[in-house]
């Protein structure tokens, strides 16, 4: 029988090329979710039912056990950006890892690996990477071989970043942002998966990976290349850190007067993290530990990013000038 592997958030982001890249290989794989029948789209990675969707909330213990059960490894890449509800920081990013860690070293699974970020400090001011380092802290406790990746801000086709800002570039001339001389070193959502596999499967050494692209740019150099690539001609505007705050503290007031029917665009921890340079520290293991070269930006936006130009795919070199000029 085939080996199987168990993975947390299987179906978002990073989850489904991690799902992807194991069910290749001939794993099967156990797709541990809190909404199964919207992870369905998994099941085509593999053949028939060798990836199933399961459901999994990973404040639950028996949930989280039961959705290990058998498994040869386990991979976490569950994580949130700002908190809703019951799905805080503290619940997800400290306590759900090391009881993945704890269940699985109780079930003599032989392989885990943990997704985590660049940036993860038990010093930090930032909520998000203080409850990052608490999960790493965590899971090292039960599962000492296990291989942690922090990865920096991740790009590809569904991600939260240059798609949030290529849409935002829509709505007027100006382009707001925070921090826009924080330094940034992107990477590509595939090299992290098969970062995430390589340690799955055994092939990668224990211990803690930072993952960067093969470029650093500011905040700002990012949005530019982002505008060049949707041919859109913007002003890139650093509101700076004070009025971010007033404005991440506003939100914050309005998302709990509504319930959390009014989602907060900007947290105050999200205004924290940018305050802060995500790369690869220097002396860090990363992808050339892992023997893996990273791919680059150059290579990958515009094979999404088109859809976001004033035409679409379809706009004409004259359109695309005119554009440029305007």
């Amino acid at each position: 029988m085939s080996r199987l592997v168990t993975i947390y958030g299987g179906s978002g982001f990073v989850g489904r090329y991690i799902t992807r890249r194991m069910a290749k290989l001939g794993w099967r794989v156990r797709v541990a979710t809190r909404e199964p029948d919207e992870a369905l789209f998994v099941r085509t990675y593999g053949e028939v039912g060798q990836v199933e969707p399961v459901p999994c909330n990973l404040r639950h213990e028996e949930s989280v056990k039961a959705a290990m059960h058998g498994a040869d490894a386990v991979i976490n890449c569950v994580g949130v950006l700002a908190e809703h509800g019951k799905n805080t920081f503290e619940a997800l990013q400290a306590e759900g890892p090391e009881r993945i860690a704890r269940l699985a070293a109780a079930e003599g699974v032989a392989h885990m690996v943990h997704i985590s970020a660049i940036g993860a400090s038990a010093e930090s001011e930032s909520d998000y990477a203080r409850t990052k380092a608490a999960g790493e802290a965590g899971v090292l406790r039960h599962m000492p071989n296990a291989v942690i990746l922090r990865p920096s801000v991740i790009f590809g086709p569904e991600d939260e970043f240059f798609n949030r800002f290529a849409t935002m570039s829509r709505l007027g001339p100006v382009l707001s942002i925070v921090g826009a001389e924080t330094r940034f070193q992107p990477v590509y959502v595939d090299d992290v998966a098969q970062a995430a596999v390589l340690g799955a499967t055994g092939e990668a050494a224990p211990g803690i990976y930072e993952l960067g692209g093969p470029d650093v740019d500011t905040f700002r150099e990012l949005m530019e290349m982002m505008l060049r690539i949707i041919r859109r001609r913007r002003l890139v505007h650093d509101m700076g850190f004070g009025p971010a705050k007033l404005m991440a503290r506003a939100f914050g007031v309005a998302e709990k007067l509504s319930f959390g029917i009014i989602g907060a665009p900007l947290t105050l921890d999200q205004v924290k993290n940018l305050a802060t340079d995500n790369v690869v520290s220097d002396g860090a293991k990363g992808f050339a530990e892992l023997g893996i070269t990273p791919t680059s930006m150059e290579a990958v936006l515009p094979e999404y990013l088109w859809r976001y130009r004033p035409s679409g795919q379809y706009e004409t070199l004259t359109e695309s000038a005119r554009n440029l000029n305007a």
